[in-house]
Parts: C-alpha cells; sequence; structure tokens
C-alpha cells in the first residue's frame, strides 16, 4: 500500500490541512476532529483503497485497518504543524450536542492511554505466567524490578491523564502534568497520610496514585484557570506568572476539594457498574457481548474506558467489559471463518480471512465493517456466538487483569494466581465463542444461498416503488445514523422530508406500528418487508409530532397516507427529519435504477428486483 498517497488523498477528502484541528489514532482507526465535518467527502473516502469504512457520529472516524499507524504517520508527517488547536477563533467548531462533545472528550482522554496500559499490564501477566510455571521466582529482584516496571503505568495514570486531558483542553500540557505531580510526590503523600492542613482546612487523606477522575477534575479546573490569567497577564511576564498563578490555584483546590470529590466519583463509578453485576450477573456480561457489533460500529464502547481504567486502578481487576469483549472478538473471528468457508467469491473469501485473522488478535474492525455488518445474517450469528461465549464467561466470573483488546495474543491478561482456574476459562470462554459463531454463521449463510435460488414469477416482480416522502431522496450512507447508513438493517433510500407526511410506495399490509408512533412497517404483496423511520433517534419524542393513520393488519394500496408528522416541531426539537426507508429482507432483492433528488409521493424512486429473476 502507498501511505503516502493514501495520506494525500484523505486529506484532500475531508477538507484539507486547514479543516484538520486535531489527529489521532486507535488501534484500527483515525480519529480527526474536523473544524467542519460537513466539509468532508464521505462516498469519496469510502472509495479509497486501504479505506475500510467511515464513521462520523462522534468524531470524524477513518477505519483502516491493520495499517492504521503508518497512514497515521503519513498524514501527521503531510500536515506538518498546520493542526488548528490554538486557532479556535478564527475556525470556529460546528455546534454539536452534550453528548458528543462529552463522549468525544472521553475518547480523547483515555484512548491514548491504552498503549501504555496495555503493555505494562501484559507485562506484568507475563512475570505471573513465568512465576507459576518456576521460569522466574517471584522473590528475585529481577521479577520485582520488571514487575515495578509493570505497575508504573497505573501508579503514574494521574500524570498519563493530565498529559492527554489537557492536550484534549488545549492547555499547556507540562504544567498540568505539574500541578497532578504535585499530589503524587512522597512527601506530599506522608505529610497528608499523617492529617494535613491547609489554611486551616484539613486534607483529607487519598493516595492519588491509580486515580483517574482528580486529575481530569484538576486538569478541567487548571485550563480555565489558565485561560482566565493569560488573558489579564502582559506579555512579557505571561511565560512564568501563568504557570505560577495557576499551579498555586489549582493544586491547593484539588487537594481540598477537586481531589476527594474526583476520587468519590472514581469510587461511584466502579461501585455501579459492580452493582450491575451482582445483580445481573452473567446475563450483564451476556448482553453486553451480544450488543458489541452496535457500539464498536458507532463508537459508544469507548463509554466504557472510564470504568475499565478505573476498575483496574482501584481494584486490580475487571469483571464485566473485557470478558464481553473477548467474547465479541472471538465471534467474529469464528463468523469470518464461516464466511470464508461458505462463500463462492473469491474476494470475499479473502476479505474474511483477512479480517478473521485480525480478530482473533482483538482487532474487531475489519471484520466488523467488511463482513458483519454487510449480511444481517452473519450480524445475527455473531451476536449469537458472543450471546453464548459471554454466558459462559460471566457464570464462570471471568476477572481481567489489563486493559487491552482481548484475543490469542493477549491472553495473558487474564492470569490470575489468586485464581488459577480464571485463564483456562477464559481459553474456554474463547472456543465456545469462536465455536458457537461459526456454526451460527455457517448455518444462517448456507440458508440465505438456498434463499436466493428461489425465484418469483416474474408477475410478483416490483416494477415501481414510488416515493414515501415528498422531497429530496439521498443514498443511504448519507443518513447520519450508522445503523442504517451501513445497511445493518438492509438496503434502502434515505428521504430528506418537505412536508410531514408518509405515504405507502406500494401495495401491501401494515406488520408494524412502532409504540412511538415514529415508524412502521408493511410487507409487500410479493413478499417484501419495509421499514419506514422518520427521523434520527427521533424515538426520544415519544410519540410527541406524530401521528399515525394506519394499524397492524390494515391493507394499504400505494398513495395511501401512513402518518403525519410536524416537520418543524421535530426540527425545532433538535433531531434531525431524515426519513429512512429500508428493505429489510434486501438480502433476497437488488435495488435497480434508483433516482436520487428531489421527488414527490407520484415520483418512482427505484425497481426491486428478486436475486436470481
Amino acid at each position: 500500500m502507498d501511505y503516502q498517497k493514501l495520506a494525500s488523498d484523505i486529506i484532500k477528502q475531508i477538507g484539507g490541512k486547514e479543516n484538520v484541528e486535531q489527529l489521532e489514532h486507535c488501534s484500527t482507526r483515525l480519529r480527526f476532529t474536523l473544524v467542519d465535518n460537513s466539509k468532508a467527502k464521505r462516498k469519496e473516502i469510502e472509495r479509497l483503497e486501504g479505506v475500510i469504512g467511515v464513521a462520523d457520529k462522534v468524531q470524524y472516524q477513518i477505519i483502516i485497518g491493520n495499517d492504521v499507524s503508518e497512514v497515521y504517520h503519513a498524514i501527521k508527517k503531510q500536515l506538518k504543524g498546520s493542526l488548528k488547536r490554538d486557532n479556535t477563533e478564527k475556525n470556529p467548531k460546528q455546534k454539536k450536542k452534550l453528548g458528543n462533545v462529552i463522549l468525544e472528550f472521553i475518547i480523547g482522554v483515555f484512548q491514548p492511554l491504552i498503549p501504555a496500559i496495555a503493555g505494562g499490564g501484559i507485562l506484568k501477566s507475563l512475570l505471573l505466567l513465568l512465576n507459576l510455571i518456576g521460569v522466574l521466582d517471584k522473590s528475585t529482584q529481577t521479577y520485582q524490578i520488571l514487575y515495578l516496571i509493570g505497575d508504573a503505568p497505573l501508579y503514574f495514570l494521574p500524570l498519563l491523564v493530565a498529559y492527554t486531558a489537557a492536550i484534549k483542553l488545549n492547555a499547556n500540557p507540562l504544567v498540568a502534568v505539574a500541578a497532578v505531580g504535585a499530589l503524587l510526590l512522597p512527601n506530599m503523600s506522608t505529610l497528608i497520610a499523617d492529617g494535613a492542613s491547609l489554611f486551616s482546612f484539613p486534607i483529607k487523606p487519598i493516595s492519588y496514585a491509580y486515580q483517574v477522575f482528580p486529575a481530569i477534575l484538576c486538569v478541567l479546573a487548571f485550563s480555565q484557570i489558565e485561560t482566565f490569567f493569560n488573558k489579564i497577564s502582559p506579555k512579557m511576564i505571561r511565560s512564568f506568572f501563568v504557570p505560577l498563578m495557576s499551579l498555586t490555584i489549582v493544586v491547593p483546590l484539588t487537594l481540598l476539594i477537586l481531589g476527594p470529590l474526583g476520587f468519590t466519583l472514581g469510587q461511584w463509578f466502579v461501585t455501579v457498574i459492580l452493582f450491575i453485576f451482582s445483580k445481573f450477573g452473567w446475563v450483564a456480561v451476556a448482553l453486553l457481548a451480544a450488543v458489541l457489533p452496535f457500539m464498536v460500529v458507532t463508537g459508544m464502547h469507548k463509554a466504557m474506558i472510564p470504568y475499565v481504567v478505573s476498575s483496574l486502578g482501584q481494584t486490580g481487576k475487571e469483571l464485566i467489559y473485557n470478558a464481553a469483549s473477548l467474547a465479541h472478538n472471538l465471534s467474529e473471528a469464528g463468523a469470518c471463518f464461516a464466511v470464508a468457508l461458505r462463500s463462492k467469491e473469491k474476494r470475499t473469501k479473502s476479505t474474511a480471512i483477512s479480517a478473521g485473522i485480525s480478530a482473533l488478535f482483538g482487532i474487531t474492525e475489519p471484520a466488523l465493517y467488511g463482513i458483519t455488518i454487510q449480511n444481517k445474517r452473519v450480524l445475527y450469528g455473531v451476536m449469537i456466538g458472543s450471546f453464548v461465549g459471554g454466558s459462559f464467561l460471566g457464570i464462570m466470573g471471568v476477572e481481567a487483569y489489563v486493559a487491552v483488546g482481548p484475543g490469542l495474543a493477549s491472553l495473558s491478561m487474564f492470569i490470575s494466581e489468586e485464581l488459577p482456574k480464571n485463564i483456562i476459562y477464559a481459553i474456554a470462554g474463547l472456543i465456545i465463542s469462536f465455536t458457537a459463531s461459526f456454526i451460527s454463521v455457517a448455518i444462517l449463510f448456507k440458508e440465505l444461498a438456498i434463499e436466493e435460488e428461489v425465484n418469483l414469477p416474474a408477475d410478483l416482480q416490483i416494477k415501481e416503488f414510488k416515493s414515501p416522502i415528498i422531497g429530496k431522496s439521498v443514498p443511504l450512507n448519507e443518513v447520519q445514523d450508522a445503523i442504517f447508513s451501513k445497511k445493518i438493517m438492509g438496503d434502502g433510500v434515505g428521504f430528506i422530508p418537505q412536508k410531514g407526511e408518509l405515504y405507502a410506495p406500494v401495495d401491501g399490509s401494515i406488520v408494524m406500528v412502532f409504540d412511538t408512533k415514529h415508524s412502521i412497517g408493511m410487507k409487500t404483496t410479493n413478499g417484501v418487508e419495509i421499514l419506514f423511520h422518520v427521523g434520527i433517534d427521533t424515538v426520544n419524542l415519544k410519540g410527541q409530532f406524530f401521528e399515525t393513520h394506519v394499524e397492524v393488519g390494515d391493507e394499504v394500496q400505494a398513495g395511501d397516507l401512513l402518518m403525519t408528522f410536524d416537520l418543524e416541531k421535530i426540527i425545532e426539537s433538535g433531531f434531525d427529519p431524515t426519513t429512512v426507508c429500508i428493505l429489510t429482507n434486501s438480502a433476497n432483492h437488488e435495488l435497480q435504477n434508483v433516482d436520487y433528488g428531489e421527488t414527490d409521493n407520484q415520483k418512482n424512486v427505484f425497481e426491486l428486483k428478486e436475486i436470481g429473476a
């Protein structure tokens, strides 16, 4: 692969160097913070050789796969310091939802920490393995020194968090590290432990090593204090006056208020997760494993990182997420190898084998975007395998001791001296997940092949499929919801409505009317299943602004009014009104002659043909 060319093409299609504010990467994705997301040309990016897919719900993410590090460095080299971190006034950011802002902050702070935490954790787990098999005794100084090296990333986690948080907040990272470092000074720790006071106020005796949230609150306060003093201080003394005042204010503030608050928050955060596990047990692991495909596709799995890091820092173990991830990762691998076995198409076989090998080692994005979400039957098989494997791992109470993507290469993350069978249960769960998914996908994929051989009579083919919406039709991959744009639910067309009315595009019957009235399902006279979903995330409106005119069982004809909705109020409430028309059994059908652009309920938007007919 020509990394320099791909880097150049990506920079061009995301709006040029001037549109890049920040760039990070994880194990498979480039994560851009763009000045204006609308300048990025998604379709052109997805067509680039070397790009697996695009996700833009939080950061603008370009999925590369195993070559992400090389592409990242090639892009960084071509950007040559042109990132817009310090130019926010000239390049105002587009308005984002609060939830997306918070999630983007979490990803920006915690994602860069994973390599250091994973490296140290794996070193510790390998030392435990060497001790268990008698190669290196734990009483030796060699063992103890190496173990301390592995423990360093977690012990100094507050410093690492301070640095990444400062970068994310556009604050001075070295001053931020110095502020949090004051909390970890040996003399400071001794002083606090002995019962110190500051300005006659008692300091709560807290050990800040291994902690996350005190450092985040400290840096959040520091960024505001630094901004204030940057504005009021004369330029000639700013270089020392701003750090002086910032440290003098933020460290005492953290010792007295922010540190105890963050410590309590971290304890509460972990306690809540463990409470859920204590109440629901293995079911929590199984369900989390089953929904991980959707979480990874949308990037929502990153919201679990603070819990994982906090749990490891406070208790030295983690009970839910890593076990669920192990089940999901190996289920993705099993599904890919099943597809490779069953598929007759050479390119699919090649993609499936490559993605399956990556998933075996804990990298699932190539499998997810290249195979799983392309075929809902494969997705169902992955969910079955994940649930079965997650159930076993949950019942056995498998614990993880490292924050890293679980897979064959990182199995040592489950080694424990106190629980010698923990690693055995993890290996068994790995095998169960892989096998259950492999068998499920092999069966489902075979059924799909049989279905495709069944042809409908020519007179039952749908020749015309009229627009259900008055407005504009757009390709499904332009819809701002990964579940629809990635065709997880099936193929179809998106519509930007100009009028709040939904019409039947063909003759058929109503099979579903959602409780919140924003979604209707129908089945055509020749068996095509259609889902209409009005707006993005409009389920949160709980039926407000929607009125349905049909009930389950009603027979309808093309052009009949199915639903009315208050378009203006939906938009005023902050929701995207884009409507999707999804063919949920589209694996059996092919959309032909799709006509995108201005449309009304009398215009034919596409034709539908049974595959094999």
